[in-house]
């Protein structure tokens, strides 16, 4: 009987997991699926600007997986159940069950309402294609009133600077604000942050520091000052979070995240690992790993190069668990790179500017071919598997 395999999510985590897989496991002993909601490959980092109008190319899955035997499931996963091994799925024929004997879970994080009242119901946001294209089309609404209109972002992540900039850039018909809860750019260098200052003046961007939204409403926020903020559009954000099924499931989780240890395994169920945002991982500095596209590609290369050590018999090698620092659009034509220390600091000097963005899109496009060719360079003998597999053995190189 084949090892069954199945990853939960096709996003940058999942899929590069697949196909690593798929490139090094022999089908002979290896039976790999893939689960995701959607039958397309979503380029996450790209969403702020499939919201300001943009197309943004989306790969089927089906294509992607074209040759590489990996089976694909266009389902959601409703309930994970690691001690009977097996996941719940539900798709139009009604779902049912499947049993794994590797799980790897990469379902990925959602944006966080953070319990403000108002954000559910009245609030955008650019965490997934469904909402971001919801966004896009309440911007298309605000162009065809003529007068223009007014689009708050609530949030002054990355998420949040991207997206008011691309707004601002690709729609200059609207008044674009950005609400900042301290200091615009905290994680950036002196520097970068006057770079970022410049680029929303150049832009139009209004920025607004030390503010704190308290109740968002359809047509303004409230913030905890007593400021009130007119706003035709709010784009929500101000944090990520993760689904509560690895938590409900038994899994142990910290802040919903499934706790690793340093092969992306799970410290409470060893058949079982987590990648990207769903995982809780200590990179080399000491520190939780952040939920970003690079966080994604490291845990998901520790995560296969594991998986196939301990089931063809193999020492498994520690790769880079690490966060080199943050690329930031400000539109097509501008940008940031700051790189960060050890503890995660920013690094004084940074590059931003025509250079920074052509840096920044060089990355994703290589995000999107590595994605959408997971088997590349397939070699000709695969790894099959050891005649015992035993998931509790350790044979970790230094």
């Amino acid at each position: 009987m084949k090892h069954r395999i199945v990853v939960l999510g096709a996003g940058y985590a999942g899929c590069y997991t697949a196909g690593t897989l798929a490139r090094r496991l022999s089908p002979a002993d290896t039976q790999i699926t893939v689960v995701n909601a959607e039958p397309d490959f979503v380029q996450r980092l790209r969403l702020h600007q499939l919201a300001a109008g943009q197309e943004i190319e989306a790969p089927k899955l089906a294509d992607v997986f074209a040759g590489t035997g990996v089976r694909l499931r266009v389902a959601r996963v409703t309930a994970v159940d690691p001690e009977r091994q097996v996941v719940a799925v539900a798709d139009a024929d009604g779902g049912g069950e499947l049993g794994y004997d590797t799980l790897v879970y990469a379902l990925g994080s959602h944006g966080d309402d953070r319990g403000v009242p108002g954000v559910a119901e009245h609030a955008f946001d650019v965490a997934a294609r469904r909402s971001a294209l919801r966004l896009r089309e309440r911007l298309d609404g605000l162009g065809v009133r003529g007068e223009g209109g007014s689009v708050l972002v609530v949030g002054d992540g990355l998420t949040g600077i991207e997206t008011a900039t691309e707004i601002a850039e690709s729609r200059p018909g609207l008044s674009v604000a950005l609400v900042a809860r301290g200091e615009l750019g905290t994680r950036l260098s002196a520097g970068a942050r006057g770079h970022l200052r410049q680029a929303c003046d150049r832009l139009g961007i209004t920025v607004l520091e030390h503010a704190c939204v308290e109740t968002v409403e359809a047509t303004r926020v409230l913030c905890a000052d007593g400021t009130v903020l007119a706003s035709d559009a709010t784009v929500w954000t101000a944090g990520f979070a993760v689904d509560p099924l690895a938590a409900a499931g038994g899994l142990e989780v910290t802040e919903g995240r499934i706790v690793v240890d340093r092969t992306m395994r799970s410290v409470s169920h060893p058949n079982v690992y987590a990648v990207g945002d769903s995982a809780y991982a200590i990179g080399d500095n000491g520190r939780p790993l952040p939920m970003s596209c690079a966080s994604a590609g490291y845990t998901g290369m520790q995560a296969a190069a594991a998986i196939v050590g301990r089931l063809t018999g193999r020492k498994i090698p520690n790769t880079k668990l690490d966060y080199p620092g943050n690329h930031i659009s400000l539109g097509r034509r501008d940008g940031i790179l700051q790189m960060v220390d050890g503890e995660a600091r920013p690094k004084p000097k940074h590059v931003g500017g025509r250079k920074a963005a052509r840096i920044k899109e060089g990355i994703v496009k290589m995000s999107l071919w590595a994605n959408s060719h997971p088997t590349f360079g397939l070699p000709k003998r695969k790894h099959r598997l050891a005649a015992a597999p035993d998931v509790s053995a350790e044979k970790t190189a230094a």
